[in-house]
């Protein structure tokens, strides 16, 4: 057997029958926040399209794709996924990072409008 060989594994029928219901319920989940997403890219654009204040558009805009940011961290990154610690370390890492963003953003708006 050289080094590129790799070895076959038979899976058991309960180990088959439980990976594919959990890759079905994890497709499930990631499909729903798709749908998610898009809807609420419409909703930006609709509320774009309608004409509505800008001073209502930016904050709500910002808020939803917070909101799809975190979707997206947690659906398609596997940030869900938190079966060993350095899953946990890359999260806390991960909301540092945000509250850090979150504090500049803020800061820098302040100083801009006011």
């Amino acid at each position: 057997m050289s080094s590129h060989d790799t070895p076959i594994v038979a899976k058991s029928q309960a180990q088959y029958e439980y990976d594919r219901h959990h890759n079905a319920l994890h497709m499930r989940k990631q499909v729903v926040n798709f749908a998610i997403m898009i809807f609420l890219t419409f909703i930006a654009f609709g509320m774009a399209a309608a004409g509505f204040s800008k001073y209502l558009i930016f904050p709500f805009i910002l808020l939803l794709a917070g909101v799809q940011v975190v979707l997206q961290l947690y659906s398609f990154m596997h940030l869900e996924d938190k079966k060993t610690h350095f899953g946990e370390v890359i999260g806390f890492f991960m909301w540092v990072g945000i509250f850090i963003a979150f504090t500049f953003f803020l800061a820098f708006l302040t100083i801009i409008w006011w």
